[in-house]
Order: structure tokens, then C-alpha cells, then sequence
């Protein structure tokens, strides 16, 4: 980035520049830990740390202008040293200068939220549009009140596409995002029930995701899943339906798939998309219906899917022994995606064993955790051959995965156990599933077998 100092002072009149203060800065920071010369540091206070009693190693690192809470105590070395911008609050600051710099670089902006996919939809979607001009994406997992406006900071001048991931836990905070970003596309992948603790039910998290539309622009386009009834009843001609079901505006037809691929039909075109699973089948109709609003011809929309490179452990395809094949699919998990990821291990051909290995989901609270395991351990049947459950609450998708009968059902608590239950049953052709919370470390597991 490059960002006239002059910008910084209109944006923060309360301040005191350096005698040596540069024409403009080059990058922001949070993390002391980074190079950062030229850059301007932000300390960010958390529950257990706070940014600010780590100025001086900013300096070291080669900052020259600090954004600073009025409230905090500033050092004499440090403010000799550098710049200072005063604000209230870091964070609000941070999102401020953020708001500023989009509307200056004035990208294209495309925004993604929902309860699963999302980081999927990004790296598609800015695949994409790789094949239309200079694209910035979320890196990492860098999509909340904090991650966002880092992002934004971090793009070059040149970007003419910019596809910003957008999480959340509670309510109000995508509308936050929305408000900085000014999307001129917005896509709601799905609803699921992550965070259903904090906001009480699927609607309560549909209500959420809504807010993404909060920042629009006036012509912007809202794109959303045309299979969730939850995600009906917009009133505005901008708002764009995708989905299998023959209400939807776009409709998807699955062509077929193997192991390695899968065809689809978005409104009569035809696609290849190099992932598995037909929930990504929707996750790149989103990226179609993107190149398909920046007039990009069929050709170019799927060199972008089948260069798109997906982030690590979202439905990844490894080569486990004995010629067996491992789709790690333990990024995160909900029942909704797990349920979405045993069907695509049922919808495999000539697999000679479908081995699931589900694992704790975290985040569903003490009232609805219990049925929503039980809920994906009814989905655990035939074609499916083998079931290893892993963790306190896996027990509950154990127990009604047993219920069906077909299934051989294990139930272990750690990974390490795990990890032995599963290396007898890794023959050619057989393909086994790894799906849990982040939490559980699930690619312990997949080491352990690659190791072996």
C-alpha cells in the first residue's frame, strides 16, 4: 500500500508527527513480529494481552507511525521515535482507516458470509476473477471485526477485485463488515448452525448473515442459497437465487462425478470443477455467477475453477497407504457440513470401503449439542462400510450411527486411538473421511496414516 501521511492526519486530527515523519506509509500492522518499515503499527487489546506495551519492538521493527489508545500511557522513546495518531479505540480506528482505503483503491468488492463454504466460495471466487484482472483475497483465516480491515489494508494500489471472507459469532458484526467493505456483490453461501449458542436458533443465524446486504451498493447484487427456505422473501429485484431446487433464479444440475472431479450444469452451461462434494458444486456456481456478472466469457469462468487452489483440509484429497485415498475434510465442521460430507463419500464410485472419521463439534451449546450429533449420526449408513467416532461428544453419533445396522461402529476418544483403529482398514480403493471441529485436530490423525 501507499498511503499519504497527509490521508492519516485528516483521518486522526488528533496527533503528533515525528520531526522525520515519511511522505506516507506502507503497510499496517498488528503483530511485532512482522518487518514492518514504513509501516504504521496498530496494538490491538485482547482479554490476556495488550498491544500497546509492545511498541517499542514495533519501533524495531520499523514502524514509523503508531495508532494509539488515548487512554493507554505512552512512551517517551516511543513517541520520539514515531508518529502518533490518537483514537478511543484501536479496533475502531483499524476499521476506519480500512473504510478510507477501500474507497480510495475502489475495487470491485465481493463479500462472502454463511454458516459453511465460505473460505471455498473465496478462493473460487477470486480464481475467478484472477482471469479478469489484479485480485486480492482473505488469507488465512482472517475474516472477523479485526481480520477484515487487515486485509482490506493489505491489498495493493492496482487491485481491481477484491473477495473478503466475512465470519462471525454475534449479531451486528457482519453489518460492521458490510458497512467498511461497500460490497458490490454479496454472497450467503448457506445457513447451518455454527454459533447457535450465541444466536439461539437458524433463524436467529439467517438474520445474521442478512446483515451482509447492510453495505451493498445501490446496484450491487445479493447472492444466496435458492435451497434455504430461511433465505427467502427479499424484496428487491437485486438479490440472486442458486441452487438445485426449480424455484431457484440459476438453476444446478450435478452431472456426474469420480474421484478425482465433477460435472455441473449452471442454468444450461456446462462446468468441471477439480473438488469433490455436491455442496461445492454450489460453492462454484457462486464463483460462475460472479464471472457471469462481470461478463466474463464460459472459457474464462472455468479456467478459473480448474486453476483455483483451495485453502488446506476443506475436502482435500490425499494419497493414504496401500493405495487408499483420504479426503481431509476437518478444517470445521457442523452437522450441516457433516452431513454434506458423508454424502459425498456415499456418492463415490467403486470405493472398495467408505470409512467415516467424525469428530466432536464444537460451538453448538449445552441445549442443542446432543440431537445435533444424533442428527448426524442417522445420516451414518449404507454405502457407508465403516464409522470411527473420536471424542466426548462423538459418542452421541456413535450411538445412533449403531442404530442403523449397516455400519461398523467404533468409538474412541483421542486421536491417537483413533489413528490405530483406522490403519487396519486402509486397503487400495478405499476411501476414508476425516470431518470434525478444528479443535479436534484431526490432521494429527491423517499424519500419523501418511506417516505409516
Amino acid at each position: 500500500m501507499n498511503l499519504p501521511i497527509e490521508e492519516l492526519q485528516q483521518l486522526f486530527p488528533d496527533h503528533r508527527l515525528a520531526s522525520n515523519v515519511p511522505s506516507s506509509i506502507t503497510m499496517v500492522s498488528r503483530d511485532t513480529r512482522e518487518e514492518m518499515s514504513g509501516g504504521l503499527y496498530v496494538p490491538i487489546v485482547g482479554e490476556r494481552f495488550n498491544g500497546h506495551d509492545f511498541a517499542a519492538d514495533a519501533v524495531k521493527q520499523g514502524a514509523v507511525a503508531l495508532l494509539w489508545a488515548r487512554s493507554e500511557t505512552l512512551p517517551p522513546s516511543v513517541e520520539e521515535a514515531c508518529s502518533i495518531f490518537f483514537v478511543d479505540d484501536t479496533i475502531e480506528g483499524l476499521q476506519k482507516l480500512a473504510a478510507h482505503y477501500v474507497k480510495n483503491i475502489h475495487p470491485v468488492v465481493i463479500a462472502i458470509t454463511g454458516s459453511n463454504g465460505k473460505t471455498t466460495v473465496k478462493d473460487l471466487v477470486a480464481s475467478v476473477c484472477k482471469e479478469r484482472g489484479r485480485t486480492h483475497q482473505t488469507a488465512g483465516n482472517l475474516n472477523n471485526h479485526i481480520g477484515v480491515p487487515l486485509t482490506i489494508l493489505s491489498m495493493s494500489p492496482d487491485t481491481e477485485y477484491l473477495v473478503l471472507e466475512m465470519g462471525m459469532n454475534h449479531k451486528g458484526e457482519i453489518e460492521c463488515l458490510s458497512d467498511i467493505a461497500q460490497p458490490s456483490f454479496a454472497i450467503i453461501t448457506n445457513i447451518g448452525e455454527s454459533h447457535i449458542e450465541y444466536l439461539g436458533s437458524r433463524e436467529g443465524i439467517a438474520e445474521a448473515k442478512k446483515e451482509i446486504a447492510y453495505g451493498l451498493q445501490d446496484r450491487g447484487m445479493l447472492i444466496v442459497d435458492g435451497d434455504e427456505p430461511l433465505l427467502d422473501g427479499w424484496e428487491t429485484s437485486r438479490v440472486k437465487r442458486i441452487g438445485f431446487s426449480p424455484t431457484s433464479d440459476s438453476k444446478l444440475v450435478l452431472n456426474g462425478q469420480n474421484h478425482r472431479e465433477q460435472r455441473f450444469a449452471l442454468d444450461g452451461e456446462e462446468y468441471t470443477l477439480p473438488f469433490l462434494g455436491e455442496h461445492n458444486v454450489k460453492n462454484a456456481a457462486y464463483a460462475v455467477t460472479i464471472g457471469k456478472a462481470l461478463k466474463m466469457e464460459t472459457a474464462a469462468i472455468q479456467r478459473g475453477l480448474t486453476q483455483a487452489t483451495m485453502t488446506p483440509m476443506r475436502m482435500e484429497r490425499l494419497e493414504g497407504p496401500n493405495g487408499s485415498i483420504i479426503l481431509q475434510d476437518a478444517y470445521n465442521a457442523s452437522p450441516t457440513s457433516m452431513k454434506a460430507a458423508l454424502k459425498t463419500l456415499k456418492s463415490l464410485e467403486q470405493a472398495t470401503a467408505k470409512i467415516a472419521v467424525l469428530g466432536d463439534i464444537f460451538e453448538l451449546g449445552n441445549m442443542y449439542e446432543a440431537e445435533m450429533h444424533r442428527s448426524v449420526g442417522r445420516e451414518v449408513s449404507a454405502p457407508v462400510t465403516h464409522l470411527v467416532a473420536v471424542g466426548e461428544r462423538a459418542k452421541w453419533i456413535a450411538e445412533e450411527a449403531r442404530k442403523q445396522g449397516s455400519v461398523d461402529v467404533q468409538h474412541v476418544l483421542d486421536t491417537t486411538q483413533a489413528a490405530e483403529r483406522i490403519k487396519p482398514l486402509l486397503k487400495e480403493n478405499a476411501v476414508v473421511l476425516f470431518k470434525a471441529s478444528r479443535g479436534m485436530r484431526f490432521e494429527q490423525i491423517v499424519d500419523a496414516l501418511k506417516d505409516k
